[in-house]
């Protein structure tokens, strides 16, 4: 298949929608040899913080000299994105020769009564990252488990270490209405004897997991459990930050914006430490420099400064509550927002969070069939006080937002990765370089 004709059969199974359960991705990569056997790997689920996390282990592992695959979701412009060699995407002629031959080889399999069906636009994109990695010869992938947990199609790994940022209410369609019963499907990806990092607070969430890696004799980390041990100080660009752990203390600034991304290097140092002492070892140094060097992008990404654009996924009341306390803290006034966001989001908790941030508000959407209308979240939001705007093209959004904002002040644009995605798309000197 050429390029064209890869994004087409992707397409294809996107629109068969979702399905959870491991036996397509286990039966797909049986007839492929079993390649995500053949290296090490790390797993990491949670309902925020998880890509962030798999990208400081992934630049701890590579400034360390190791060949570190990294597999995330989703992309923001490009397929290709969610599969890394150190900074590097797969190109996409070999990015199009896998998925031909997982096609041919689903093909065979659904022929001979193997699969029942074709596996789902998840399952495929990670039987091609296991593939990947192993003809890469990587020494560690790095994993970004999907929606849930214990039947996401990443959890067909044993991984040296498993980690579990963040526990909070989100695609409760899928997952469960409760934290606990949410929990439970992160906790799906704990293995017998295999350490759990956990980066939760003390609660019901936490109870859930730390129960789960007792009856299957994981050993149990959590990161904030010493009281005291992870201090914040703020300065006039960002945060500085200092963790103690294991009689060791370590002080840090990460590149990646925001308090809670201390709170996520901080587990990213604890499973590191696990690692090093399991896998191979690791330095105190080169950890740190890692924490320092690692990028994410649309992760308060800021991508021009006069005046100051930050773009942030933000898509939940979690992800809202960290955006919205970086931008108090560092982002001038005036501000202006604009926002485009799923329909099947809390709305009125997402805006009740971020509205009050600006003083102007442009409500935009992006081509998703899940996208909520501009006009569908005015009539669902109060926004006493603002300048509301409504503008459904992204980029003419972005344009009014920079016309609307003086130089002194900022733009924020947040929601959804999908806008963000669009917005970087749209925008080619803020796509990746």
């Amino acid at each position: 298949m050429n390029y064209g004709q890869c994004q087409e059969y992707l397409q294809g199974i996107l629109e068969s929608g979702v399905k959870f359960g491991l036996d397509n991705v286990r039966t797909v990569l049986s007839g492929l040899g079993q390649p995500h056997q053949k290296y090490a790997s790390i797993l990491v689920a949670g309902t925020n913080g998880k890509g962030s996390v798999c990208a400081m282990l992934a630049t701890i592992l590579a400034v360390h000299g190791f060949r570190v695959g990294l597999y995330t979701s989703p992309n923001l412009v490009r397929v290709e994105e969610r599969f890394k060699i150190g900074e590097e995407p797969i190109p996409s002629r070999r990015f199009c020769r896998l998925l031909s031959l997982l096609k041919s080889k689903v093909e065979e399999l659904v022929e001979t009564g193997m699969l029942s069906s074709t596996p789902t636009y998840f399952e495929l994109l990670t039987c091609l990252a296991f593939l990947y990695f192993e003809t890469q010869r990587v020494d560690i992938a790095v994993l970004e488990v999907g929606m849930g947990g214990r039947l996401d199609a990443t959890n067909v790994v044993t991984p040296q270490v498993s980690v579990i940022t963040t526990v909070s209410r989100d695609h409760q369609e899928f997952l469960g209405r409760t934290l606990g019963q949410i929990a439970f499907e992160k906790a799906g990806i704990i293995k017998p004897g295999v350490p759990v990092v956990c980066g939760l607070p003390k609660g019901e969430a936490y109870s859930v997991i730390k129960k789960r890696a007792g009856e299957l004799e994981a050993p149990f980390l959590g990161v904030f459990d010493e009281k005291d041990a992870f201090h914040i100080r703020k300065g006039q660009e960002g945060y500085r930050f200092s963790y103690r752990w294991g009689g060791e203390k370590f002080v840090y600034t990460p590149a990646l914006r925001g308090e809670h991304q201390g709170k996520n290097a901080a587990v990213a140092i604890v499973a590191a430490l696990k690692l090093s002492r399991r896998w191979k070892k690791l330095e105190k140094k080169t950890i740190l420099q890692g924490i320092k060097e690692a990028r994410w992008d649309g992760r308060l990404e800021v991508v021009s400064r006069h005046p100051l654009v930050v773009l942030d996924g933000a898509h939940n009341e979690e992800g809202a509550r960290a955006v919205g306390a970086y931008a108090r803290d560092f982002l001038p006034r005036p501000r202006t927002l604009v926002f485009g966001i799923l329909k099947d989001k809390d709305i009125p908790k997402v805006a009740g969070l971020l509205f009050p941030l600006a003083q102007t508000i442009i409500l935009t959407g992006f081509p998703y069939e899940r996208a909520a209308s501009p006009e569908s979240v005015k009539a669902r939001v109060r926004a006493k006080g603002r300048r509301v705007f409504v503008e459904p093209d992204p980029v003419r959004a972005v344009q009014k937002a920079l016309e609307l904002t003086p130089g002194r002040g900022s733009v924020l644009i947040t929601g959804s990765l999908f806008l963000v995605g669009e917005v970087k798309k749209r925008i080619p000197q803020w796509s990746k370089r």
